[in-house]
């Protein structure tokens, strides 16, 4: 199964590669019942048609043409939604409504009609992201931001046409559109994306809205008792005066003990508050930890200092990760974040495709029991996915060694890993700078420049040769008082093709390394995506990658060490991926009635 090791050849140290960067980056400025069964296969096939090198097999995408944020996630009657930005008519942003699929297990999907389009004058130039809330006697409600005919961005509301449709196939938009406008105060290019409301202990629902006030990036604060009529708040729930322009905010409770997630309205003693945002200087999707004040509608950070320097904010995920959107699953009592995952080929790669965008694999989220940092793993739904089997243990990566993971489609795949490090002797000094910008050092310090203890982790998606890879690794730095674990994720070598984005991720990982030294790795790989959690989940990066080698020969599956001390693994697993029914157009089944 797994060839012996083998020295991992510096010849192939990485080169510099000249970057053309087409991140379709759109101005957004301008511009309980029964569960109904769904009938999907029973069973789920290795290979489905006109999947190609691209395209992803598990994660979510539409059968054609753009993607980008989700909206309204949700389960309703024994069915999950996802809602989601949509180009219905070209697979480049623009014409941009919502899209609507269903689900009975967030694995296997079914694509339904639009829910939202643009057809009124408060939403003829866009339908865009929003949320769902669900009302008293079970009624979901869909706030959302319509750029209306004069390019103002405000905010609207629309029902389910029918309230017994389990599958809430139809929504209607009331005639009294718009519910909430820009104040004169506001900026009116810069005012989007409702929260999902939650619930006051004095009756009122409240919202949070992102805006650019005085400069200064805020989460307005809405109250209303029926959710028709919307009140601004003298305060904001919260402001920044260095970020820039926020989008996507998120506000919802985490428990100070377990996985288990909570509805949003609930604030307890026991809780702790998370807002997350979507900063459009660096597209990336941070959030803060604090305490919601109700009796001043404030949301409270633990640490007052991040208001200084957006830099030094807990992310969320440290690679293509944004517009990140939870939901409270309520069947399974857990919180469950999406979040968009762009494409880093070029827009004319987009066209020839016919498709643009994927989500995330959704996570469960919870609180670390540290209570300082947020926990994201795959839902446990992702193993009835597993098919073939690759088990090693009580491996030893000499230093620049390689080791074969074979048996398994590496491209298609779920891979878990725990190195062990017998000796912290030789990790190099950290520098305290690098805490504000760690994928610079992870370039510097790539998977081939070796290091004392580390570089060490995973080579996928990678050639024979490895000419062409993407490199998942740790690295150990001693600090004054404790040691500091890099992870990487690195892209420079995922392909020869020309005209794609290939950048270095990272981020450190929040363990203590010295008291158990051990740190684990788990990696999502399908296709064009490499999704990878270091530490149990407490540091996640998502990766686009376009291999060009898949398009003749196979990938392969390394496990390697270059730093000068060995590295032990005592457990490694990977299993092979099957394939679900992911919004496919050969959709020539009923649906239930």
């Amino acid at each position: 199964m797994a060839r012996s090791n083998r020295p991992l050849s510096l010849a192939s140290a990485l080169i510099s590669c000249t970057i053309f960067y087409s991140f379709f980056v759109f101005d957004r400025i301008n511009v309980d019942a029964s569960p109904a069964a769904l009938p999907f296969p029973e069973s789920v096939e290795l290979c489905s048609k006109g999947v190609g090198q691209d395209r992803t097999a598990y994660h979510f995408q539409p059968h054609k043409y753009w993607l980008n944020d989700p909206n309204g996630p949700l389960y309703h009657n024994g069915i999950y939604h996802i809602f989601y930005q949509h180009n219905p008519k070209s697979a480049l942003w623009g014409n941009i409504s919502w899209a609507h699929s269903i689900s009975t297990d967030l694995i296997n999907w079914r694509s339904l009609d639009l829910a939202l389009d643009r057809t009124d004058s408060y939403d003829i130039n866009g339908c865009w992201s929003g949320s769902i809330t669900v009302l008293p006697g079970d009624r979901p409600v869909i706030l959302y931001t319509g750029i209306d005919s004069e390019n103002r961005q405000v905010q609207n509301i629309a029902f389910p046409k029918n309230d017994s449709d389990p599958l809430l196939r139809e929504w209607i938009k009331p005639k009294y559109n718009p519910i909430i406008l820009p104040d004169e105060d506001l900026i009116v290019t810069k005012f989007r994306d409702p929260t999902t409301a939650w619930l006051g202990h004095d009756g009122h629902w409240r919202i949070t809205i992102a805006a650019l006030v005085a400069e200064m990036a805020t989460a307005l604060l809405y109250r209303s008792k029926d959710f028709v009529h919307w009140v601004r708040a003298e305060s904001p729930l919260y402001f920044s005066q260095i970020s820039g322009m926020w989008e996507c905010p998120d506000f919802f409770p985490v428990s100070l003990k377990g996985k288990e997630g909570l509805d949003t309205s609930v604030n307890a003693d026991n809780t702790k508050h998370v807002l997350k945002v979507s900063l459009m200087r660096t597209l990336q999707d941070y959030y803060i930890l604090g305490r919601y004040d109700e009796g001043r509608d404030m949301f409270v950070p633990e640490d007052s200092s991040v208001i200084d320097d957006y830099r030094v904010l807990s992310r969320m995920d440290y690679g293509n990760f944004y517009a990140s959107k939870s939901f409270f699953d309520k069947q399974k009592n857990r919180r469950v974040v999406w979040a968009w995952s762009n494409e880093s080929d070029s827009t004319s790669d987009a066209v020839k495709k016919g498709w643009a965008g994927i989500m995330s694999f959704p996570r469960t989220i919870w609180l670390d029991s540290n209570g300082k940092q947020l926990v994201q793993w795959p839902i446990e739904e992702i193993e009835s996915l597993r098919r073939e089997e690759v088990h090693l243990h009580d491996l030893e990566l000499k230093a620049g060694g390689l080791q074969d993971i074979e048996g398994i489609k590496a491209s298609q795949a779920d891979i878990e890993i725990e190195f062990e490090i017998p000796s912290l002797e030789r990790a190099e000094p950290f520098d305290p700078t690098w805490l504000l910008d760690p994928e610079k050092l992870c370039g510097e310090r790539g998977a081939f420049v070796q290091g004392g203890v580390g570089p060490f982790g995973l080579l996928v998606l990678a050639s024979e040769d490895l000419e062409e890879h993407t490199a998942i690794f740790f690295r150990v730095y001693k600090a004054n008082n404790s040691h500091m674990v890099l992870m990487c994720s690195d892209q420079r070598r995922s392909s020869s093709r020309a005209g794609i984005y290939k950048p270095t991720y990272g981020g450190f990982v929040g363990i203590d390394i010295e008291k158990d030294r051990r740190v684990s790795l788990r990696t999502l790989i399908d296709h064009s995506v490499v999704e990878s959690f270091g530490g149990g989940g407490r540091t996640c990066i998502i990766a686009r990658v376009y291999p060009e080698h898949l398009l003749t020969t196979n990938t392969f599956l390394y496990a390697f060490n270059n730093g000068h001390e060995a590295v032990k693994v005592p457990e490694l697993t990977a299993w092979e991926l099957a394939t679900p029914h992911v919004n496919r157009e050969d959709e020539n089944f009923a649906m239930p009635k």
